[in-house]
């Protein structure tokens, strides 16, 4: 028997649930029209397609003429689709009814538009915990993929890994192919005649050798350098010509393949994602740490070897890291549970994908992408969120005040709501509100992001550049570029939190947060008490309509201080700006200071709606945006999470400031 091997070709589109219409639109025009009319003339190039439901759906909505080609090709039986949860969730980090949801919301879609049921899903971020394996398999999925690394991860031997093999949990079977590595850092990167040399060298006289590839097609035109590379040099095009040519490439679907061969045997894997994310999900000591045991091995030349037991962290590492994308992610799992509890009858299509937006993964993590870094992906999270429970408490009431430790992390959260807004308070050292809704906006003006320190900050500080040598083009994973021009001072990690109603207590000799350790809940108000060093330091907080109140009592002479970070939609666009005594002061991107002000109001032109804060007693106000920094495929940038406003009242003996925080429409 001649030898020969199976091209078993995939990729993977996503665009986050919220991203920007122009990213989507330069996105299509780079990569997914260019991509799809390429592989439409070559109809004996057989390939399969993910793509997440949001995205789809945009697609077809703003392009139907390319759409239109893809469901010929669905027709006469070029591509395969793969399934996954509609909204690109992380199966592992939302329960099983939530995961039977996504599963067959994305099936149906598919089979509606094109007429194919899939067998195979896709894994977002290639996540695996054997406990979806259950969810998969009732869905009607019968195999996944997952990278080799997660099979060397278990020991396999890599010259097993060029087919599938099967695994069970709870009496469940699926079937797993590993991603080849290799054929990942190949394609498109090498030059494409070495691409199909090296797919040709893993050919055998078997009949059953897999040369397994599924990736991100964004590599296909949006990752820098690419769409020159991939269409105006013809890679694309090179690459598929040669793999027709070739006497030893089958090019196969998925299922073809599945149906004709047998499986390598059982296998069990352990809770990993691919390599790269075992160091993104780690704290940046640990991620220091482990970079410097990967280097130690590279230099010992025995990285290839070790790697897979150099391990990193796992994704839900990330609800640890981040504790706004803790916060979210439980308030997520409290409106599932609301969801499930309700009478059938009651359960609407609406809610339902509601709470599929709710579970989109890209708000909740960060890596080599923006993630949880851009404020319009965690804004479209949250407004999913409090659009669900807004529908929610119209079916079914909730308490106008009550508590429960909803994120786990040992203090009781403290819910204080009325009609539009809803205020909540996480009792610690700061005592400041970590959420502030509007149900009329759908808008979390609390969803800002600390500075974090970050493992790829060192990076930003010392400039360090690509690696990459040689013919063909460098992977973004390997390059270094800057957007923004970033200072020393950029970097330094916050302290303290980034909620509303921090506060600080100044006199003669220092700056000293007020530290606050008990609170009493009295007739929907929350009382607490901190201390200053000497100086005692009473807070309250109440809502009433569309309004928060804050009472702040002390006693001394010196200088109280509350700092509130405010998520405004606009950031530093055109639309968002001051305004004070009636005029316009300036942008939300500038910075200010005000001396005896008593009402500030930060009209967003975005949202269409202002925050107007009023005090009854003269502060002097400090506003400036508070900046991140962050890594994406584009390069290192600053972004800007939220509006910091600080009052500042002089304090002799007993005193007390009420300040009213209310969001109205604008007029």
């Amino acid at each position: 028997m001649s030898k020969s091997v199976s091209l078993l070709l995939g990729v993977h589109a996503h665009q986050p649930v919220g991203n920007f219409p122009e990213v989507l639109e330069d996105a299509h025009q780079r990569c997914y029209r260019p991509f799809l009319q390429t592989l439409y003339d070559y109809p004996q190039f057989r390939f399969a397609l993910h793509c997440s439901g949001w995205l789809l759906e945009w697609l077809f909505r703003h392009h139907p003429d390319d759409m239109r080609l893809l469901v010929e090709m669905a027709a006469r039986g070029q591509v395969e689709f793969f399934g996954a949860g509609d909204m690109e969730p992380v199966l592992a980090v939302i329960p099983y009814r939530d995961r039977m949801s996504q599963l067959a919301a994305m099936s149906d879609r598919i089979e509606q538009i094109f007429n194919q049921r899939p067998q195979g899903a896709w894994l977002t971020e290639r996540v695996w915990e054997a406990t979806v394996v259950p969810a998969l398999a009732d869905a009607g999925i019968r195999y996944v993929m997952v990278d080799d690394y997660h099979f060397l991860c278990a020991g396999a031997e890599r010259e097993r890994l060029n087919g599938y093999h099967t695994t069970e949990e709870d009496g469940r079977r699926l079937d797993l192919f590993p991603i080849s590595e290799s054929l990942r850092y190949r394609l498109p990167f090498s030059p494409a005649g070495e691409a199909v040399a090296y797919i040709e060298s893993l050919a055998d006289q078997s009949g059953q050798a897999a040369a397994i590839y599924f990736d991100d097609i964004e590599k296909f035109g949006i990752w820098p350098e690419t769409h020159h590379w991939v269409y105006e040099r013809r890679w694309l095009r090179d690459f598929i010509e040669g793999v027709l040519a070739s006497e030893v490439i089958r090019c196969a679907h998925y299922q073809d393949y599945h149906r004709e061969a047998t499986t390598r045997g059982v296998v069990y894997l352990p809770t990993v994602s691919y390599s790269e994310m075992g160091e993104w999900t780690l704290p940046a000591p640990a991620a220091r740490r482990y970079g410097e045991l990967v280097e130690a091995a590279r230099h010992e030349g025995v990285l290839e070897r070790d790697r897979p037991f150099i391990r990193g962290g796992i994704w839900k590492n990330f609800l640890t890291r981040y504790a706004e994308a803790n916060w979210a992610h439980k308030r997520m799992l409290g409106l599932s549970a609301r969801l499930a509890a309700l009478p059938a009858e009651q359960v609407r299509q609406d809610l339902v994908e509601l709470l599929h937006e709710a579970q989109a993964n890209d708000a909740y993590w960060h890596g080599l992408f923006g993630g949880i870094y851009l404020p319009h992906l965690r804004r479209a999270v949250w407004r999913a969120i409090i659009e669900l429970e807004r529908r929610l408490d119209g079916l079914q009431s909730r308490p106008a005040h009550y508590s429960g430790d909803f994120d786990l992390d040992g203090v009781d959260e403290i819910f204080l709501s009325s009609l539009a807004l809803q205020a909540v308070v996480r009792p610690d050292g700061d005592a400041a509100l970590i959420e502030l809704a509007s149900y009329p906006l759908a808008q979390n003006f609390g969803d800002t992001l600390k500075r974090y320190q970050e493992h790829y900050h060192h990076k930003a500080a010392s400039g360090v550049s690509t690696r990459h040598e040689g013919e063909g083009i460098a992977s973004a994973h390997d390059v270094v570029r800057f957007k923004h021009d970033i200072k020393p001072a950029d970097l330094v990690p916050d302290t303290r939190s980034r909620g509303l109603f921090a506060e600080t207590w100044t006199d003669f000799e220092a700056k000293t947060p007020v530290s606050y350790g008990s609170h009493v809940v009295q007739g929907g108000a929350v009382l607490c008490m901190g201390e200053a060093g000497r100086v005692r330091v009473a807070k309250i907080y109440s809502v009433r309509d569309n309004a928060v109140m804050v009472a702040l009592k002390t006693v001394g002479n010196g200088r109280l201080s509350t700092r509130l970070n405010l998520a405004m939609p606009c950031c530093d666009g055109p639309a968002g700006r001051y305004v004070v005594d009636g005029g316009i002061a300036g942008g939300f991107g500038q910075e200010f200071t005000w001396k005896n002000l008593r009402a500030l109001a930060l009209e967003d032109h975005y949202l269409g709606a202002a925050v107007r804060i009023a005090t009854d007693r003269p502060a002097r106000v400090r506003a400036r945006p508070h900046y991140t920094v962050s890594q994406s495929e584009a390069g290192f940038e600053k972004i800007m999470q939220a509006v910091e406003l600080t009052l500042t009242w002089e304090v002799e003996d007993a005193t007390e400031m009420q300040v009213r925080l209310e969001i109205d429409r604008l007029g």
